[in-house]
């Protein structure tokens, strides 16, 4: 099946980058490290690929829906709701994970976590009236 690029002219470079290189080092959201996602669209089923920071620990890894503390969430994160089964590359590897909402005392350990990877979240945080999504990804 033929993944789609992003309209959005940064994101799509990011992503033809880690293609062309195989790998994500090197490349970089703000400064920041990232991660390839390949997510399938909630609504279309297609596949996309989404470049998001890099929030890793133990081999497991956390999504943070900020938007840069936009009122809404990113189209990417419905994606994620609606199919929570897809691949991560990080590096020149990829594997597949599963997502879920992190609540309560987990979420709290992963947004310090998230904080220390990229500390502008804690500043969209207090952007935004919504409590910013957090998805702990999972090794399949």
């Amino acid at each position: 099946m033929t993944v789609e690029f992003s309209p959005r002219e940064h994101v799509r470079d990011q992503a033809r980058k880690i293609l062309e290189t195989g790998t994500t080092a090197g490349v970089e959201i703000l400064g920041s490290p990232i991660v390839l996602l390949t997510l399938r669209g909630a609504k279309t089923g297609k596949l996309r690929y989404t470049p998001v920071m890099r929030v890793e620990h133990e081999g497991r890894y956390a999504v943070i829906a900020s938007q840069q503390g936009s009122p809404g969430h990113p189209t990417w994160y419905y994606n994620i709701k609606a199919h929570p089964e897809f691949s991560l590359q990080d590096g020149t590897v990829t594997k597949v994970f599963v997502a879920r909402e992190a609540e309560g005392a987990e979420r709290a350990e992963w947004w310090a976590r998230a904080v220390a990877a990229y500390p502008s979240y804690a500043e969209y945080q207090e952007k935004t009236d919504r409590q910013i999504p957090l998805l702990v990804l999972d090794p399949k």
